[in-house]
């Protein structure tokens, strides 16, 4: 397989565990069409971290998909400041240097903001149990039910 930025020969190498093509001259990455969920994996075990669509603003990219050789649509990746390409026919994903780092950067923080959002329903539902007490609603309702 070759390179779709500068035609080298890809070699398959071994990223966090997953088996990539990989372009010893860009540096870039070719990941089978499973292997970016592989990837997003190696930072979020939870599906539901990982959830949503992962294309956002697609155009025509400027590279041919190396198994098809079909021109490839270059896309944000889950609506970061990312720009990945991808095969319509569900070949794979281009990665250019350091992109796959990127991914597992944006990965993590998604987890982290999902994690910030159940502590913060977690910690409402504490408060209105707090305030949900018999005194504060019977004195809120007479301060209004008194005034007819």
């Amino acid at each position: 397989m070759q390179c779709p930025r500068d035609g080298a020969a890809l070699t398959e190498e071994r990223v966090h565990g997953i088996e990539v093509d990989h372009c010893p001259q860009c540096n870039g990455r070719w990941l089978d069409h499973h292997e970016l969920d592989t990837l997003e994996a190696t930072r979020a075990k939870d599906d539901d971290a990982r959830a949503g669509t992962i294309q956002y603003a697609q155009r025509e990219s400027d590279l041919d998909c190396p198994v098809c050789s079909r021109r490839m649509t270059a896309f944000n990746y889950r609506a970061y400041n990312l720009e990945l390409d991808t095969c319509e026919e569900a070949h794979g994903f281009w990665l250019d240097a350091g992109e796959d780092a990127q991914v597992r950067d944006l990965i993590d923080d998604r987890v982290r903001g999902l994690n910030r959002a159940v502590r913060a329903e977690q910690a409402w539902s504490n408060f209105l149990d707090g305030v949900g007490g018999p005194g504060v609603w019977d004195n809120i309702r007479g301060f209004f039910g008194g005034r007819r």
